[in-house]
């Protein structure tokens, strides 16, 4: 398992976009329904198409070869494009027939500045979509959703295999997909989200954000050190419990696992870890918590960030 320094770049700058989304002081698992859970994820489409929109507007298909990834990636993308949009109408239409209001696209703001970063940030995305729809799919009551939803979690998951490929990163990394909870994805997804208002209000919050401390090195499991840069700092301002003295666990989430591993702080007053896990791979996610046995939305005080 690694993560290169482009894959480090482009999540620090996203992740510290302004965004008009407020933390709040904590954050607790939210209670949900069919029409909650049809707009988030007709929320978390909206952004992965004007995500891909934007690319195919800012990049040609001459761009894209220069840039090492020939015929027929650049059709595949359309295609891909083509897919979000798709799910976009479909969602919306499904939410209006049910008789609830759908919510409506925000203002986004993307890190990607060239070819590559603009396809290593479609693999994150990507990733986090199988992960949502992985998530949300225990709290979906009408099979009829369970079932659309399923439809498209397996689409996003040969997006997510595809442009994995692309990248020569493993298609298919894990036995198993990552599911992550309603406000570990919102804490992502919102990071890119910085204006727009909707006639929906979802019931979700974003946790602190946690920084990787980027490195010139690959991260490889059972080997790497990790820092999350001014981490200690943060939680002490989010929740005035905890002290130097405070027992904090980075915790990997890689497929089915979820790894907690002791952080230390450092002179500079960040959390660190001497070594990653073994057995996490591909897209992993990291959230600090207060325990190492209960890692519900009570506990976690920052996160999720991603390592591949």
């Amino acid at each position: 398992m690694r993560s290169t320094s482009i894959v480090c770049a482009f999540l620090a700058a996203g992740l510290s976009i302004a965004s008009p989304i407020e933390v709040e002081k904590r954050v607790t698992a939210p209670k949900v329904d069919d029409s909650i859970i049809l707009n988030y994820a007709l929320t978390l489409e909206y952004l992965e198409r004007k995500f891909y929109q934007e690319g195919l507007a800012n990049y040609s298909h001459a761009d894209f070869v220069a840039a090492g990834f020939p015929d027929p990636f650049y059709a595949n993308l359309k295609e891909i494009y083509y897919d979000e949009q798709t799910h976009v109408s479909f969602l919306a239409g499904a939410i209006a027939k049910a008789g609830y209001t759908p919510t409506n696209e925000l203002v986004y703001s993307f890190p990607a500045t060239d070819v590559k970063s603009f396809v290593t940030l479609s693999s994150v995305l990507e990733g986090v979509g199988v992960s949502a729809y992985l998530g949300a799919a225990a709290s979906i009551m009408e099979p009829a959703y369970l079932t659309a939803a399923g439809a498209i979690l397996t689409v996003e998951a040969r997006h997510s295999s595809y442009i994995r490929a692309s990248l020569k990163e493993s298609p298919f990394p894990n036995p198993f997909d990552t599911p992550l909870d309603f406000n570990e994805v919102y804490s992502l997804a919102s990071a890119f989200i910085v204006g727009g208002s909707s006639p929906v209000k979802l019931p979700f919050m974003a946790f602190p954000m946690l920084t990787l401390q980027c490195t010139q090195y690959y991260y490889e499991a059972d080997r790497s050190s990790v820092t999350f840069s001014g981490a200690f700092t943060a939680a002490k301002a989010f929740d005035s419990t905890i002290t130097n003295s405070t027992a904090i666990y980075a915790v990997f989430i890689s497929g089915l696992m979820s790894l907690p591993v002791q952080v230390r702080i450092t002179g500079s007053k960040d959390y660190k870890i001497s070594t990653l896990p073994a057995g996490i791979s591909g897209q992993v996610y990291v959230v600090l918590s207060k325990s190492d046995k209960d890692f519900s939305d009570d506990n976690i005080i920052a996160g999720p960030a991603i390592l591949e």
